[in-house]
């Protein structure tokens, strides 16, 4: 059986006729940057997340590095940042000629831990850059409630928690000063190449980066500001106008084959249950959680990726487990404070042990909405059959 990680073909079936008319529409109109596909997509997401501003950009990096230039990050300036995320997270950083400060994760969310962030707060942390990893929202309660304390900034990176809820039901990206989002085509809701969005809930705010997406000019030609080409393509909004709509019952079906990987995985012997931090004798598969450690409170994933930890058998159950037609991933293997391009910032190894253990044993398998039945049985099956040799 053939299970890949993800399968887009399976999703672009399923609405051929409406995505294949939108992109016909757009090669017609001969409109490709900017223009009312964007203007819509940006109303949409507004009512969608609830947003005051939403402002369509290049990529979900590039969203990251306006909000931080917006928000006037300037060299020397600190920003705090899980070590366990995608390179941009940290990358947008370095990029200002900002110092990025490492922070360590909960070892069962796999999200920023707010005790480390207020531990690594100094004269110079200007900003917070909290992580909705794999689709469910950091604990920003109290992240939000340091940032006001220290009269700091927070830009969320949502990049794989688009429509992630937080306590009370608000989404994730407007909590803080600023929220970023990623369409890269694998995200749960992807274009059809590199795409961005910012969010803000503060009106003069939205206008900046509205006004930063084009080099900074308002009006054309006249630069109050220095900003950058981050300007959204019409291809990628009018597919996403499309998608859109199933966004909602592409998550409900993401939580549904997680839970059922969880079933199959505690039938099996293969883990008690969720929300384990360690291994033990009954715990050959550490299973991914929605609930935060501190509070016990239950967090709303939708499961861009699902993750289990396997030990020092993780390399091993990858090799067996493409041998067997499974795709698989590892994110992130390399935390921040190991990556050679920031070794400048003599960071302690052994200051983020959450963070090195899910770089070391963290396996990501299939979720995503298509999966049958059927596919989910067989990768539980073979990843049992490797762990019990």
């Amino acid at each position: 059986m053939n299970v890949p990680l993800l399968d887009l073909k399976a999703q672009y079936v399923t609405m051929k006729d409406d995505l294949d008319a939108a992109l016909l529409r757009v090669a017609e109109s001969q409109y490709f940057i900017m223009g009312p596909d964007v203007t819509e997509l940006e109303a949409q997401m507004c009512e969608f997340l609830d947003a005051k501003k939403a402002i369509g950009v290049s990529s979900g990096t590039d969203a990251l590095l306006i909000a931080l230039m917006a928000l006037d990050i300037q060299p020397g300036d600190e920003v705090i940042v899980p070590t366990y995320s995608f390179f941009a997270t940290a990358g947008v950083v370095a990029r200002l000629n900002a110092t990025p400060v490492f922070v360590d994760i909960d070892p069962v969310t796999y999200n920023i831990d707010p005790k480390d962030v207020e531990r690594k707060i100094t004269s110079k942390t200007k900003a917070i850059v909290p992580v909705h990893l794999y689709g469910q929202s950091a604990d920003m309660e109290p992240i939000m409630a340091i940032a006001k304390a220290h009269n700091l900034k927070v830009v969320e990176d949502g990049a794989q928690a688009i429509s992630v809820q937080y306590k009370d039901g608000k989404k994730v990206g407007t909590i803080g000063d600023i929220g970023c989002y990623s369409f890269f085509p694998s995200k749960n809701l992807g274009g059809f190449g590199d795409g961005g969005l910012v969010v803000t809930m503060d009106e003069e705010l939205g206008e900046k980066l509205r006004i930063m997406r084009v080099h900074g000019g308002k009006p054309k030609y006249y630069h109050s500001m220095i900003g950058g080409n981050f300007r959204l393509d019409a291809i990628q909004a009018a597919v996403l106008k499309v998608k859109l709509p199933h966004l909602d019952g592409w998550s409900e079906k993401r939580r549904e084959n997680a839970d059922l990987y969880t079933k199959l995985f505690v039938e099996a012997g293969m883990a008690e249950g969720t929300g384990k931090t360690e291994y033990d004798a009954n715990n050959k598969v550490l299973l991914p959680e929605a609930v935060y450690k501190e509070t016990g409170h239950k967090n709303y994933h939708i499961y861009n990726q699902y993750v289990l930890r396997v030990g020092d058998k993780r390399d091993g159950l990858r090799a067996f487990l493409k041998e067997n037609g499974i795709g698989n991933e590892v994110y992130y293997p390399v935390p921040f404070h190991r990556q050679d391009c920031f070794s400048y910032l003599n960071a302690n190894d052994a200051d983020y042990p959450h963070s090195n253990a899910a770089a070391e044993e963290s396996i990501a398998v299939p979720v995503y909405p298509e999966l049958s039945k059927e596919q989910i049985e067989y990768v539980v099956s073979k990843v049992s059959e490797f762990l019990n040799k």
